[in-house]
């Protein structure tokens, strides 16, 4: 599993125009799956998730997580964080997990960090258009 974490102003998530997700402080997640994931696994991420210090405190640290600032996250399905490009220029995606398996896991991993914060979401499988203000700029990938 990987999430790219962008800490961000504000973002939103367009589908044919349309915004389907928006936020307005917090985190923007680009949550991608492969094929040896599990439920235990995305517990994990979600507490990394929400536990991750990269908020400033009053003096201007990076050192407030998105539960300690009252943050939302905009949840993005993204299976190309799997790219595999060591052999030649158009990257294979063999070990991002297929759709039917992924959709299931982002959708508990959107409910398990539902638990913690805000959630907005784009929808799975369709061609989203994600504007960011990131902040910072601050991003960080977390792995298993």
């Amino acid at each position: 599993m990987k999430v790219l974490v962008q800490r961000s102003k504000n973002s939103q998530v367009l589908v044919d125009g349309e915004v389907v997700g928006s936020i307005d402080f917090g985190v923007v997640l680009f949550v991608s799956f492969t094929h040896t994931d599990t439920k235990e696994i995305i517990d994990k991420m979600v507490k990394k998730v929400i536990q991750l210090r990269i908020f400033d405190d009053s003096s201007g640290v990076m050192n407030q997580s998105l539960l300690e600032v009252g943050g939302s996250a905009l949840s993005i399905s993204q299976f190309t964080l799997y790219a595999d490009t060591k052999r030649g220029n158009r990257p294979s995606y063999q070990n991002s997990l297929g759709s039917r398996e992924a959709s299931k896991l982002y959708d508990y991993f959107n409910e398990e960090l539902k638990k913690y914060v805000k959630v907005e979401t784009g929808i799975f499988q369709k061609q989203m258009e994600v504007n960011i203000v990131n902040d910072g700029p601050v991003t960080i990938l977390l792995e298993r």
